[in-house]
């Protein structure tokens, strides 16, 4: 399995977010910030606009802000809303190929069930964090690093 590269960009702009209140920030802000292509990241925070992790308002001061508190916002919904809610690992039941049918290919193989299992305690996991758990577990004076170098730019 891998992630795409814009599921830690989307929870480090939540995080972010979630440290500096209610104030909005800008796509080029974040760019900046983070040393990011704008256009890219631009896609990567409208899907999160689109899940309703994020609003978005225009104008010179708009910019981004979380849609709902971070308790309420789980690494998985940032995941589903970048990566989309397909399943990693897609059975395709390759045993079946150039065989007689069987009634013992009924019922998944123990491949897919075995990968389905680790998929589910993977989901499980990160249904159970929150951006809270982010901002809570962040090193000592993080938030207060993150708003200095915002208010630099």
């Amino acid at each position: 399995m891998r992630i795409g590269e814009g599921v830690e960009w989307g929870l480090h702009c939540c995080l972010t977010l979630a440290w500096l209140g209610e104030r909005p920030v800008s796509t080029a802000k974040f760019a900046t910030l983070f040393e990011l292509p704008p256009a890219y990241l631009k896609k990567r925070l409208q899907a999160l606009v689109r899940a309703g992790i994020l609003t978005s308002a225009p104008g010179a001061k708009g910019g981004f802000l979380l849609a709902r508190a971070p308790e309420r916002i789980t690494l998985m919904d940032v995941v589903t809303a970048l990566e989309g809610p397909d399943e990693a690992f897609r059975c395709t039941e390759i045993r079946q190929r150039g065989v007689e049918p069987s009634p013992e290919f009924a019922r998944p193989c123990g491949v897919a069930t075995a990968m389905r299992k680790a998929e589910l305690a993977w989901r499980r996991e990160l249904a159970g964090q929150t951006v809270a758990d982010l901002v809570a577990t962040a090193p000592p004076g993080a938030a207060a690093r993150m708003r200095q170098r915002f208010a630099r730019l």
